[in-house]
């Protein structure tokens, strides 16, 4: 089921179109990466959404419905540029986003206490804000934006600025909102990031969606006849016994058990059982697999295929 569709939305601003006709689907209880290069049209659909500026066409439904003003208060939104009030003391500043989000003082102090046990920061309660750190204080605003349990989660950039330590342990948090019945809207730059948590991604460039569904059904899609090979061997052997039907298409990786991986391309598709045979000829094959692409080898085809069909149909008009 759907908790927020948006369809046929367009932005436009002074002399630039920001949103052309996009469609977006996020399903409940899922993580739907929102990804582009900068200036794709991203922040400007995530600002609609919060109800920030109106589409000049399209609408968006939010649970089934037409967005208004007052859904807002069921969307927590962490955007990418945070804003503290840095002379307030955190618990001061945590205590009043969360009234203005409906709780009460007392349901605000036991839940932000919770939660800052959670994320380790008990500690700075009392300190003003310009005291923390940029994590900690990403940590004290993705407290504030999760609170008031909204059914709709945005996150721009969540992990931006915080050591691997602190990433994973927000990373893990997200996870465990969703498996709690939470959707969350994810917007970054870093594919590992999609790798990790997203269930869906939709990818705008230049302002269209050219590209949405589900992560591992794209990363079949975009499988082009790749294999993984492990085995113990001499390597220079088994690529000559293959060439007459695969490439090897990177470098290979040395197991510390003396084993290599090597990825290779077949020439045509069916030619895996001729590949497997003359693996186990020259070599002492241990492991065969199809190789997937990765989200970040997916966003780089992707933009890269629509860019270059834009210039060529700029070239031919």
């Amino acid at each position: 089921m759907k908790i927020l569709e948006a369809r046929e939305v367009s932005k436009s601003f002074t002399n630039h179109l920001a949103l052309d006709h996009v469609n977006l689907e996020v399903e409940k209880g899922r993580i739907h990466g929102l990804l582009g290069p900068n200036g794709a049209g991203k922040t400007t659909l995530i600002r609609i959404i919060n109800h920030i500026t109106a589409p000049d066409s399209g609408e968006v439904l939010f649970d089934g419905k037409p967005l208004i003003a007052s859904d807002v208060k069921n969307i927590g939104y962490l955007p990418e540029e945070r804003g503290l009030y840095k002379k307030m003391k955190v618990g001061e500043q945590a205590i009043f986003f969360a009234r203005l989000k409906g709780l009460s003082e007392k349901e605000a102090i036991k839940s932000l206490n919770m939660w800052f046990a959670k994320l380790g920061i008990a500690s700075w309660w009392n300190r003003k804000v310009e005291e923390l750190s940029k994590g900690m204080a990403q940590k004290v605003q993705f407290i504030i934006t999760v609170l008031h349990n909204p059914k709709l989660l945005i996150f721009d950039e969540p992990f931006s600025g915080f050591d691997p330590i602190n990433a994973n342990l927000l990373k893990n948090e997200i996870l465990a909102l969703r498996d709690q019945g939470a959707t969350v809207v994810f917007s970054t730059h870093n594919m590992a990031s999609v790798e990790e948590v997203c269930d869906d991604i939709t990818l705008i460039n230049r302002s269209k969606v050219i590209l949405t569904g589900e992560v591992s059904e794209l990363k079949r899609q975009f499988s082009d006849n790749s294999f993984t090979l492990t085995f113990r061997g001499d390597m220079a052997k088994l690529v000559e016994a293959i060439r007459p039907f695969a490439t090897t298409v990177n470098p290979p990786v040395m197991n510390p058990s003396e084993m290599t991986t090597i990825t290779v391309s077949l020439r045509e598709a069916g030619m895996f059982k001729s590949l497997v045979a003359k693996a186990n000829e020259t070599t002492d094959l241990y492991g065969f697999s199809q190789y997937l692409p990765t989200m970040n080898d997916i966003f780089i085809r992707a933009v890269g295929e629509d860019s270059s069909t834009i210039d060529n149909q700029s070239t031919i008009s």
